[in-house]
């Protein structure tokens, strides 16, 4: 441990920096991005020097300062780092730095570490600690917790201190001139919004009690030229469940001698987080991610990171199905005997019972809460279905929505007051179902005890944990006034997560919010498996995952092959599409497979076998994209972290006004090598708008493909075949000795 009052300290890992000074009242950032290398004294004095901007016209008589902690005492007019009152005073808050603790991992520090600062401020009195932390791939974490300390004050602060606001800024340079983050809705999430950095504050608020169908997800500023594979990046990222905001902000006097600002904190509700003395606040982690290298750079960094821990699954992502598309409410052990018979056929390797098999479940308006198997359905229980499920070698999963009820259930009826909201009056509902409160430690107790003896009864190995409604009016009345309880919601569910994980060593839950609702790095600290959206429309799918990619890697990303005719948009779509698109992520089927002929059925098991043998590479591999002129085309692909092997995507969307392609890039591969490069048709051939295929590609479709250097394919390119709209090509590349 090293004591680095007063120094220039850096992190340092995989060609990113974070260079902080820590001589001022609060440290600041003197530079975030690019790796600047060991900072000798000269180096570290040049940095300390140029960090002060020239003091403008009508402005402070001092230069403003940027700190980790910016306040209006620096003369920062922006949005500040904290926000808040005691009954009204206390508002301009003053942290001042007490100590700070340096651990520098690897020689010269060039793996990261972490740097860890003591503030205490008089003002609000309050204590805090300041955490940052660069792992090995160059994600930096940033993590704070609030004291409250009545010492600090001179009247020993009686009044307890309202937090509204705590929020982690970092400046970027002027070159970041654009913002991308995304938006989205039910069965269309995660849909990129671009737009210029303009002068003001560009502020994205969750408050869902969830990130939401439209969360920001990940929110970037870039350089002008930003795309997959080039410009440069800072990102942010809310490692949290429940409510959040980001920032990017400009203002005209800059920040410090910075352009502007980007961050990310938890969106507290009014008097939610209320400190008297002795109390802490422990604000969710905040990431912040820089990239050389594009949206791919800023991807890959987060990926190698969750891939990275210790509990990141390690077995290969069994092939999936899901009960839910194929026959909704209507459980019938018949019915499903023949479906779990058909998906053995096809080789499914888990079965997934979703929504219908508990007390009063017949539709989505009852029963919520009542965690009990339904008798009227299963009169054996679901012992019998388990045991088919089992004897054809095939791992059983189970839905829950253990955060929600509905009036119509027993549970509702004992406990009124466990609803989730005011008590005077409940708003509109949503689906038919409130929100449990998990705060009050009786209905947590009940759910969790629930859940768990469905695991034991069953030894159910997976959970698909629903969660399809915001929070409206998140209030809890267990302490006799009505109380937010966003916060404490979501500690519930993660401590949740962690008892089930804990009791039931082995078991996988996967996390789904109405599909798309509740993506990020919080939940997925305890969970296995995103379910990105509830579309399995293959057009859509296929733009909703290449974005989700930005954040989760493919092996946690669920990818169902639906009906011909989408459930969701009613689009019809040919079976080859469908299977390819679902190919590369964790792949599963939701549709009632007694639909399919011979023929199709045949084409399915063709396709479960290329998922087989292709896993290993598409859930441990480099996600890449290409940069296309034509937004009606996308090709995607997974490399190998050898760089031995590579998947390709290549599909079209809708018609353009072009004919041809023209040479296209394939991204991430090695311009020094050779390649075997093969088109796949193991699920279909693909229809074309065209009459003859690329003379090269005519030689990839031949069973032994084509040999093609690397110069070629990812330097100048390559004509690609011109696809009628919703079709694909999988394009399987082996780099020759």
């Amino acid at each position: 441990m090293l004591d680095g009052y007063g120094a220039v300290l850096a992190l340092r890992a995989a060609g990113a920096s974070l260079v902080i000074d820590t001589a001022g009242r609060v440290p600041r950032v003197l530079h975030w991005g690019a790796d600047l290398g060991p900072l000798d004294a000269a180096a570290a004095d040049a940095l300390r020097a140029t960090a002060g901007p020239a003091v403008l016209n009508n402005s402070p008589d001092v230069p403003r300062t940027f700190s980790l902690w910016p306040t209006e005492f620096e003369g920062w007019a922006g949005t500040p780092a904290q926000e808040g009152h005691a009954a009204g005073t206390a508002t301009t808050p003053r942290p001042q730095t007490t100590a700070v603790r340096h651990r520098p991992a690897g020689r010269d520090g060039e793996n990261g570490g972490t740097i860890e600062i003591d503030l205490a401020d008089e003002i609000t009195a309050i204590r805090s600690t300041m955490v940052l932390a660069m792992d090995r791939f160059g994600v930096l974490s940033v993590d704070i917790a609030l004291q409250r300390d009545a010492s600090l004050a001179a009247d020993g602060a009686p009044i307890p201190y309202t937090l509204d606001s705590l929020r982690v800024l970092l400046p970027v340079p002027e070159r970041a001139t654009d913002i991308l983050d995304f938006t989205g809705k039910w069965c269309r999430e995660r849909a990129p919004q671009r737009g210029p950095v303009f002068f003001g504050s560009h502020v994205r608020r969750a408050r869902r009690g969830k990130p939401g169908h439209d969360a920001p997800f990940l929110v970037v500023a870039g350089t002008a030229d930003l795309g997959f594979r080039r410009g440069e990046a800072w990102a942010t990222h809310l490692a949290w469940s429940g409510d959040a905001e980001y920032v990017v902000e400009r203002l005209t006097e800059g920040a410090g001698p910075f352009s502007a600002t980007i961050g990310a904190g938890e969106g507290l509700r009014p008097g939610e987080i209320v400190l008297a003395d002795g109390e802490r606040y422990v604000a969710p982690t905040a990431l912040f991610v820089w990239s050389a290298e594009g949206l791919d750079g800023l991807a890959g960094r987060l990926h190698r990171r969750l891939r990275a821990r210790p509990a990141h699954p390690s077995t290969p992502r069994p092939l999936t199905l899901n009960s839910w598309e194929a026959v909704y409410f209507d459980h019938d052990l018949d019915r499903l005997t023949a479906l779990v018979e058909r998906a053995a056929r096809v080789g499914v390797e888990r079965v997934v019972l979703d929504d219908g098999w508990f007390h009063g479940r017949r539709e989505a308006n009852a029963g919520l809460g009542d965690w009990f198997v339904d008798r009227s359905v299963w009169p054996d229980g679901l012992g019998p279905l388990v045991q088919l499920v089992r004897r054809h070698g095939m791992q059983f999963g189970i839905w829950f929505e253990p955060e929600m009820v509905n009036l119509d259930s027993d549970l509702a009826r004992a406990h009124p007051d466990w609803v989730l909201g005011p008590r005077d009056a409940l708003g509109a509902t949503a689906r038919d179902q409130y929100v449990l409160d998990l705060t009050r430690p009786d209905a947590y107790e009940h759910v969790l005890a629930r859940i768990s003896a469905i695991v034991d009864e069953y030894a159910v190995d997976y959970i698909k944990w629903d969660h399809n409604r915001d929070l409206s009016e998140p209030v809890s009345g267990a302490a006799g006034i009505d109380r937010p309880a966003v916060h404490e919601q979501t500690l519930a569910l993660y401590r949740m997560l962690d008892t089930l994980r804990r009791r039931h060593p082995g078991l996988e839950i996967e996390t789904c919010s109405g599909g798309g609702g509740r993506v990020d790095l919080g939940i997925l600290d305890r969970t296995d498996r995103v379910w990105a959206s509830d579309c399995n429309d293959p057009v859509e799918r296929l733009q909703i995952e290449r974005w989700t990619r930005m954040l989760v890697p493919p092996e946690l990303i669920g990818s169902h092959l639906g009906a011909e005719r989408s459930h969701t948009t009613s689009r019809r779509t040919d079976l080859s599409f469908r299977l390819i698109v679902a190919l590369t992520a964790h792949a599963g089927i939701e549709w009632d497979l007694q639909e399919a002929d011979e023929d199709e059925l045949e084409r399915i098991a063709r396709w479960g076998a290329a998922y087989r043998e292709l896993r290993g590479l598409i859930h441990t591999g480099t996600v890449v994209n290409a940069d296309l002129a034509d937004d009606a085309t996308v090709l995607t692909g997974i490399v190998a972290t050898d760089g031995g092997r590579a998947l390709f995507t290549w599909a079209r969307l809708a018609t353009s006004a072009a004919g041809q392609s023209g040479r296209v890039r394939f991204p991430g591969l090695d311009t020094a090598a050779r390649y075997a490069v093969r088109i796949r048709e193991d699920v279909g051939e693909a229809s074309r708008h065209q009459s003859a295929d690329p003379s090269w590609v005519t030689g990839a479709l031949r069973p032994d493909g084509i040999e093609l250097p690397g110069s070629v394919l990812a330097g100048a390119g390559v004509p690609m075949p011109t696809l009628n709209p919703q079709q694909a090509m999988l394009f399987d590349l082996v780099r020759l000795p």
